[in-house]
């Protein structure tokens, strides 16, 4: 199972936009080149994003985008499955799945119970983070600690 490079960048949009004071307005352009985001798929993500609440957006000379909501609010869960849907590492996992189980006798699939599992884990994992705490975690990892 893999996140998609689209849930990746929102990500790291949000990330780079909530680093900054939150009343500032963020152009694309400097969106892209500081998250080493592609300008176009930057584009699509950031109106998803917008009309999800997560964003606002001020059009013409000065526009851009800023936050709606603060970092604390924007949960990691939240954001991916906005942009990829329901997370879960074979589609037999997911509560509600469109496709069948390829397992040979799916009333009795071996698999099932451990990928609703990694499911949960993860579910639980990405919705306990939020913006906020990854920044928060980010900030530690550069610092240097010297031990003598």
């Amino acid at each position: 199972m893999r996140i998609s490079r689209k849930a990746e960048y929102a990500l790291r949009a949000l990330m780079l936009i909530a680093k900054d004071c939150s009343e500032k307005v963020h152009q694309i352009q400097e969106v892209s080149e500081r998250g080493n985001i592609p300008v176009k798929f930057l584009e699509q993500i950031l109106l998803t994003l917008r009309n999800e609440g997560l964003l606002t957006s001020k059009r013409g000379v000065g526009g851009g985008y800023s936050l709606r909501k603060r970092p604390s609010e924007m949960v990691v869960l939240d954001i991916i499955e906005t942009l990829d849907g329901q997370i879960a590492p074979l589609p037999c996992a997911l509560e509600r799945s469109i496709d069948a189980c390829g397992c040979p006798d799916p009333l009795h699939c071996p698999l099932r119970p451990l990928m609703r599992q990694a499911r949960d884990q993860l579910r639980d994992l990405f919705g306990n983070k939020t913006i906020q705490d990854l920044l928060d975690e980010a900030r530690g990892e550069h610092v240097l600690v010297f031990e003598i």
